[in-house]
């Protein structure tokens, strides 16, 4: 089933009478599990203004980083479970994390009440122009006849770059050699200059490169082609069960009155219909992503399953 269908199946948001909870009756803090000035805390911060601005309320987004975003996550999982502490939660905290870390102080599954998706990017396969393929086709035939010779790039170690390209060495039976970096930014400055062959990115930060013709386009990681590579088809049209995503949410801890839960919900996805709130979104390459909680918890609970097996049949861990 495609996501759109998975989160789109209730955009019918709950009619909760505001009178009936008496919410928020204090300060509201969004966590943000990662630096300021990044991709997460700019989403954040445009839920937190329109919530403010709706309630009437101080919803402040904090950051809390540090440990892979598992810092911030525990502090919302030990939180009050009263709405007063809220997660911004990432595919990365909700469905990878709890499967390269032996041992943290909390449940990623039991420990937190999805409240609503908020958006989603796009991830696109790219290879430098030398390595001579066009399309997936090509590029796993061409792995097949030099078994760990490709390489491919990653943000770092347990990254969900990482484990993109560890799911398409799985599906197509092939064998790659993984190089990580620190960050995308050197990863994308070696494989533009041929040094790396292939990485599975962020459309935002993989565009550019593909527009300017320093890379070649051969897949998105999501079920559909995106806007701006029209006419490249997904990746799960040539292996059959591939598909990445990266999503944004927001999350409250476990116990959270039922109620404050769909009140939320029903603001943040009347929040993402906001031309303001859709535009900064768009201009860190997201789609909104509204939906009810049981189809966020669905897609997390999904995805969690995917990377748990990922990360063991790679062998991945932390810590």
């Amino acid at each position: 089933m495609r996501r759109r269908h998975i989160l789109g199946a209730s955009l019918a948001f709950p009619a909760i009478a505001r009178a009936q909870v008496a919410y928020p009756q204090r300060p509201v803090r969004l966590v943000v599990p990662f630096a300021a000035g990044g991709a997460t805390d700019i989403l954040a911060r445009a839920v937190a203004q329109s919530l403010q601005a709706e309630y009437g309320q101080s919803f402040v987004a904090e950051n809390r980083t540090g440990a892979g975003g598992t810092i911030g996550a525990e502090a919302v999982a030990k939180s009050a479970p009263d709405g007063h502490t809220l997660l911004l939660g990432t595919t990365a905290t909700q469905s990878i994390t709890p499967h390269l870390y032996a041992r943290l102080s909390y449940d990623a599954a039991r420990d937190f009440s999805a409240v609503s998706a908020v958006a989603s990017v796009p991830m696109v396969l790219a290879v430098h122009p030398s390595l001579g393929v066009t399309d997936v086709a090509g590029l796993v035939a061409r792995a097949k006849a030099e078994p760990g010779r490709i390489t491919f790039a990653s943000s770092g170690q347990g990254s969900i770059t990482h484990l993109a390209s560890e799911l398409f060495r799985a599906r197509a039976g092939v064998e790659l050699t993984h190089i990580p970096y620190r960050g995308s930014a050197p990863a994308m400055t070696d494989l533009v200059a041929g040094r790396v062959l292939m990485m599975i990115d962020h459309a935002p930060t993989i565009l550019p490169q593909i527009s300017g013709g320093a890379l070649r386009a051969l897949g998105v990681a999501g079920t559909e082609p995106i806007a701006q590579l029209p006419g490249v088809a997904p990746i799960g049209r040539t292996l059959a069960g591939f598909e990445v995503s990266s999503w944004f949410g927001v999350l409250a801890p476990a116990g959270t009155p039922e109620a404050i839960v769909s009140q939320l919900n029903a603001s943040i996805g009347k929040a993402l219909t906001q031309p303001e709130v859709a535009a900064k979104l768009r201009e860190q390459g997201a789609d909104p992503m509204p939906g009810s909680p049981d189809a966020f918890a669905s897609l997390i609970t999904r995805d969690s399953r995917l990377w748990g097996e990922v990360v063991r049949r790679a062998g991945v861990t932390l810590g």
